[in-house]
């Protein structure tokens, strides 16, 4: 059997992106199949001079602009605060050593028509899974695998794929009515994805379970460390967004219990607020290290879709937050509701106007839940299979 490629967000400095890579690896693995991971390196200038003509085409939109305001903040803090810049490059290493490490790579290609001229080297090319259909992928034109020539019965199959958002602007819908038809096979990872593509080109396809859940925690513990690395009781926060209301609800949370809090801070933007908020602010967690926290918080407070993915995997008592405040157009908080209803745990999404001592009161059936992912992982995994063998 030829290599499998996988197109995956390996390389992006973000643990839930990081992991759901090495989870495709893992299962590919696991089912016996050859594969390597497209390597970027050569092929980001191409992608990135895209998404920026995607940005620069909307830079009137005032979502995308608040959207994007978070990028300059990091960029300005790094600049004007030498310690925040430093911890941040202590982080960013760990990703880097991370990707080098973790997965194995392809040659490098530098260009997506260099890649296409050596796509029969491989037996298909799986896409997936994460926000790698949102509106400013499909315009960079890489996660849509158009690079792979028609006719070569090289298999294009998008694994868990996600579109990020409910809707797609008129230019991104057209281009997906193009390249959604041309894979032998399509699996998305929420409900609204599955609505979407119907809604683009007339086909039900199946919704499966993110990569991360494909493993059961025991064999994820196989490969974090054991060690818990945080030496007494501590909620877990890990929030993507910028929302004071979130970190009070948190703070009086850590008072009601009496715990200390652990917080991964500034991952997507700089937030000052922030600063002071955890009694252990950590940058130096590498993602590995990032499950292991999950393991073995007696809370977790998120934003976060993987985060909260694998805190349901370990029976964590958990509670989730929207990161948008709306459902805008650049809003991504669909792939929570998604995940919540699948798991029956709508009732553990919040928007931090709760009251903390009643949210204490409300139990978790973690039987059923786990019955449910079972499900989710079996079928996922006999849907993958079928579409390869």
């Amino acid at each position: 059997m030829k290599k499998i490629a996988l197109v995956t967000c390996y390389f992006q400095h973000n643990y839930g992106s990081q992991l759901q890579a090495l989870a495709t690896q893992m299962i590919c693995d696991k089912l016996g199949w050859p594969n390597e991971t497209i390597c970027i390196d050569g092929l980001k200038p191409e992608i990135n001079r895209a998404k920026y003509r995607y940005f620069l085409s909307h830079c009137m939109d005032i979502q995308t602009i608040l959207d994007k305001m978070a990028t300059v903040r990091k960029v300005y803090a790094k600049k004007t605060n030498k310690e925040y810049a430093t911890k941040l490059r202590s982080r960013d290493n760990l990703f880097r050593q991370f990707a080098q490490e973790k997965f194995r790579l392809s040659p490098i290609y530098n260009s997506k028509a260099e890649l296409g001229k050596d796509a029969d080297k491989y037996s298909a090319f799986i896409v997936g899974s994460d926000q790698l259909w949102l509106p400013s992928n499909i315009s960079a034109d890489y996660y849509t695998l158009n690079f792979v020539p028609n006719g070569t019965g090289v298999r294009k199959v998008a694994y868990a794929t996600s579109f990020g958002v409910a809707q797609l602007p008129a230019k991104q819908a057209r281009m997906a009515r193009e390249f959604l038809p041309r894979f032998d096979s399509i699996m998305v990872r929420e409900e609204s994805g599955k609505k979407l593509v119907k809604q683009l080109i007339n086909i039900d396809v199946p919704v499966v379970c993110d990569p991360t859940f494909l493993f059961q925690a025991k064999e994820w513990d196989t490969i974090i460390p054991q060690k818990c690395r945080i030496k007494e009781p501590y909620i877990l926060c890990y929030f993507l967004g910028n929302n004071p209301k979130q970190r009070a609800w948190a703070k009086e949370l850590a008072q009601i219990t009496h715990l200390k809090i652990v917080q991964l801070p500034n991952l997507d933007e700089y937030i000052k607020s922030d600063e002071g908020f955890a009694d252990y602010p950590l940058y130096n967690v590498d993602p590995l290290d990032f499950v292991s926290l999950i393991r073995d918080a007696q809370y977790v407070l998120t934003d976060s879709f993987h985060c909260t993915s694998l805190s349901a995997l370990y029976q964590k008592t958990f509670f989730c937050f929207r990161r948008y405040q709306k459902d805008s157009a650049v809003s991504t908080n669909g792939r929570l509701y998604s995940l919540l209803s699948n798991l029956n745990l709508s009732d553990r999404l919040l928007s931090a106007k709760e009251s903390v001592k009643h949210c204490l009161q409300l139990q978790i059936d973690y039987p059923t839940v786990n019955s449910r992912i079972e499900q989710m992982r079996q079928r996922s995994i006999d849907l993958l299979k079928k579409s390869i063998e």
